[in-house]
């Protein structure tokens, strides 16, 4: 039967796991990235096991920090159908989709917001599947996990459940099984069949192109080199460096970094061919730097910092390097991460994002199904009005409509 879905009579289990290590990588990729089987690169580098693991044994998730793992396995006739990485959270930081109003109304009503459970990769806001399940079993695997889910919270009285960063697609089965579904943006960049950078900019608005181009001028004078490093390219000294960039914008938002020191190293160890390390190096040590992952269609901006600061270098080494890499790869977007109005300017058009929310008490529940249908108005009001404002040239527009 693999491969096709189970009928009803069939028996699934769902199991709780508190580490990956007690969770085979070859089952787990099998539902998280069946497609990478080829040896290319996984849709989403993010829920992949070496990921997730890579969290785990360096401390960054686990006991003290917050993310407590409870990773979700569903099983039937001796074999792994799907998985969710699943975490107990004692807070909402390291999520990008914000409910700390949600957290203070729930407590202001004499309610326990925190522990909830959160299906989610953290400290990632980059979209993609979170209901991870193995080709031919969408339809049982998806029931299975969230049915799971929401009974380790009733069993434990747990607040809520939260999916965020879903696709699109887990959106409609998702409220099918009484989720409600969540409409957030990101500026993400999308490649629209382009040879080159100067291809791209072709596409803008006079005026956003010349300013795009002394933006480039102005960083590249910065009094070095701008290298990009993937694969075996990438030296563990390079991480040392980079460290030092991670730490310096992670202390400026949010106070304490959420990344360990030894999550770099896991990182080289087993996803350097998943890393795009792009470093501005003077007198041959590096002074900037922007960390990105490779998907399959998609590149993934994470993390940027410095220990010197120069005009410009920012755009160029996070935005202008990343939709040079795009193009080279012949990918369909560049993510930039969570907010940022300023890509606008710089080609990142808004794009809708989504997450599925659950919670236990039913007229806490209504409440927020109200205030979601009133926010995903707004929400899609804002990416029209924002989309109106961006760089490309008026028949650009006409042609992608």
């Amino acid at each position: 039967m693999d491969g096709q879905e189970y009928d009803s009579d069939t028996v699934i289990e769902v199991r709780a796991h508190d580490s990956l290590t007690q969770i085979d990588a070859r089952d787990w990729d099998a539902c998280a990235c069946a497609e990478a089987t080829d040896g290319g690169a996984p849709n989403d580098p993010f829920t992949t096991h070496r990921f997730l693991l890579a969290l785990e044994q360096s401390g960054s998730v686990g006991p003290g920090t917050g993310w407590q793992p409870r990773y979700l396995t569903a099983h039937a006739e001796d074999q792994m159908i799907a998985a969710a990485p699943l975490y107990a959270k004692s807070h909402s930081q390291g999520e990008y989709i914000f409910d700390f109003n949600w957290a203070h109304a729930y407590e202001g009503a004499g309610g326990r917001y925190y522990p909830k459970l959160q299906i989610a990769v953290p400290f990632t806001p980059a979209s993609g599947r979170r209901l991870l399940t193995k080709p031919g079993f969408e339809t049982t695997g998806q029931s299975a996990l969230v049915q799971g889910a929401v009974q380790i919270a009733e069993h434990h009285g747990l607040s809520s459940l939260h999916l965020t960063f879903c696709t699109a697609e887990e959106v409609a089965p998702g409220k099918a099984m009484g989720l409600m579904h969540r409409a957030s943006q990101q500026f993400h960049w999308h490649n629209d069949g382009y040879d080159s950078f100067d291809d791209f900019l072709g596409s803008l608005s006079s005026r956003k192109r010349k300013n795009i181009r002394k933006e480039r001028q102005t960083a590249q004078a910065f009094g070095g080199d701008i290298i990009s490093l993937t694969g075996d390219d990438i030296q563990p000294e390079h991480w040392d460096y980079f460290w030092e960039f991670y730490q310096d914008t992670g202390s400026r938002k949010w106070g304490t970094p959420y990344l360990t020191r030894a999550f770099f190293d896991h990182l080289h160890d087993t996803m350097r061919d998943d890393v795009l390390l792009v470093l501005a190096v003077r007198d041959g040590v590096p002074v900037a730097g922007a960390l990105n992952f490779i998907g399959r269609q998609s590149l993934y901006g994470r993390y940027w910092g410095c220990t010197e600061h120069h005009p410009c270098l920012h755009f160029e080494l996070c935005y202008y390097q990343a939709i040079d890499a795009a193009i080279e790869r012949g990918l369909a977007r560049v993510e930039a991460g969570a907010q940022g109005e300023h890509k606008l300017a710089r080609g990142y058009l808004p794009t809708q994002t989504h997450s599925l929310h659950w919670f236990a008490d039913p007229s806490f529940a209504r409440a927020i199904k109200q205030y979601l249908d009133a926010e995903a108005e707004a929400v899609e009001e804002e990416i029209e009005i924002l989309t109106s404002y961006g760089p490309f040239r008026r028949d650009t527009y006409e042609d992608q409509e």
